[in-house]
C-alpha cells in the first residue's frame, strides 16, 4: 500500500515545476548583469545556476517518472528513477564546486575594476534569497513526500545560496576596501561546503540504488508495529526492508499455528499490512505465512525456512 501517493505526486511535480521556473529567472538575471558590468565572477555563478537548472529539469522528469504504477517491464514499480536522479545531481555538484576552485584559483592576483560590483551585490543577493526560499520549499516536500530527487534538487540549490551568498560578500568587499584576493578565497570556502553538501547526497541516493536496509529508527518502527499483533502468531523472521524513491518495501516470513485457518491468516496479514502502512510512509509489505507443524523448533522458537546470511534475526 502507498498511503496518499496520488496527492504526494501532485505535491512533488509542483515542486519540481517551482524549482524550474526559479532557475530559469535566476539565470537570466545573473547573464544579464554579470555581462553587462563586465564581472567573470557573476557570469560564472550564472554558469553554475544553469547547472542548477538541468538539475531541476532532471528532478522534474524523475518524479513524473517515478510516480508512474508498476507495470510488466517494471513490476515494482518506478521509484528508483528518483535515486538515479539524485546520483546525476550530486555528481553535477561536484563539477560545480571544481569549476569553481579551477575559476577561483585562475583570479589569484588579478586586478579589476570595481565601479560595477554593486549590481553584482544586488543581484547575487536576490539570488540568495530566492533560492534560500526555493530551497526550503523543495526540503519539506521531499521530507514529507520521501522523494530523494527533490531533497537532491533542494541540495543543489543550497549550493547555489552558498555560492550566491559568497560572490556576495566577495563582490561587496572588494567594492568597499578593493582587495581583490578576498573574491577567489571566498570561493574556495564555498567549494568545500559544496563537495561536503553533494558527499551527503550521493550516499543517500547510492544506497537506495543498492537496496540497502532503511535506517535503524525505521526498521525498529516496523519491528514494534509487527510485535503489536504478536498474541496472534507463534514468531516472525528474516524482515527485510529496502527503499525505492518514495516506496519502503518491507518483507517477512510469518509462522502461524496449525489450527489458524487461511481466511483468519488472510485478515492477519491485511491488518498488518495496514497498521505498517499507518506507521511507515510508503509502504508496500509482502509477508510469507509458514505453519508451525513444518518449521524447525530452536530455543523456543519455530524457523520453516533457511536462515538468511544477510538478515537471520528470529522473533
Amino acid at each position: 500500500m502507498v498511503k496518499g501517493s496520488d496527492k504526494n505526486a501532485a505535491r512533488r511535480k509542483r515542486a519540481a515545476r517551482a524549482s524550474v521556473i526559479s532557475n530559469t529567472s535566476l539565470i537570466a538575471a545573473k547573464l544579464a548583469v554579470g555581462l553587462a558590468i563586465g564581472s567573470v565572477s557573476v557570469i560564472s555563478e550564472a554558469i553554475h545556476s544553469s547547472v542548477d537548472l538541468v538539475a531541476a529539469i532532471m528532478a522534474f522528469i524523475a518524479v513524473r517518472v517515478a510516480a508512474r504504477p508498476a507495470d510488466r517491464s517494471h513490476p515494482y514499480g518506478h521509484g528508483k528513477f528518483e535515486n538515479l536522479s539524485g546520483t546525476a545531481e550530486s555528481l553535477l555538484i561536484f563539477v560545480g564546486a571544481g569549476v569553481i576552485i579551477y575559476e577561483a584559483i585562475q583570479k589569484f592576483g588579478e586586478s579589476g575594476e570595481t565601479g560595477g560590483a554593486i549590481w553584482g551585490v544586488a543581484v547575487m543577493g536576490f539570488s540568495a534569497i530566492v533560492n534560500f526560499g526555493v530551497s526550503r520549499y523543495l526540503f519539506k516536500v521531499g521530507r514529507e513526500t520521501d522523494s530523494v530527487a527533490l531533497l537532491a534538487d533542494g541540495a543543489h540549490l543550497q549550493t547555489d545560496v552558498l555560492t550566491s551568498a559568497g560572490v556576495f560578500v566577495g563582490l561587496a568587499l572588494v567594492w568597499l576596501s578593493g582587495w581583490h584576493w578576498l573574491d577567489p578565497v571566498t570561493a574556495l570556502v564555498v567549494a568545500l561546503l559544496i563537495i561536503k553538501s553533494g558527499w551527503d547526497i550521493l550516499l543517500q541516493s547510492v544506497s537506495g540504488l543498492v537496496d540497502a536496509s532503511l535506517p535503524t529508527v525505521e526498521e525498529e518502527i516496523i519491528k514494534h508495529t509487527i510485535e503489536d499483533f504478536s498474541a496472534r502468531y507463534i514468531n516472525y523472521h528474516d524482515l527485510r526492508t529496502r527503499q525505492s524513491g518514495p516506496e519502503r518495501h518491507i518483507d517477512f516470513h510469518l509462522v502461524m499455528p496449525d489450527e489458524m485457518t487461511v481466511e483468519a491468516a488472510h485478515q492477519l496479514c491485511n491488518q498488518l499490512e495496514e497498521a505498517l502502512d499507518q506507521a511507515v510512509n510508503g509502504a508496500i509489505v509482502q509477508i510469507h505465512i509458514e505453519p508451525r507443524s513444518v518449521c524447525t523448533e530452536v530455543d523456543g522458537v519455530y524457523r520453516c525456512s533457511p536462515a538468511h546470511t544477510y538478515h537471520a534475526e528470529i522473533m
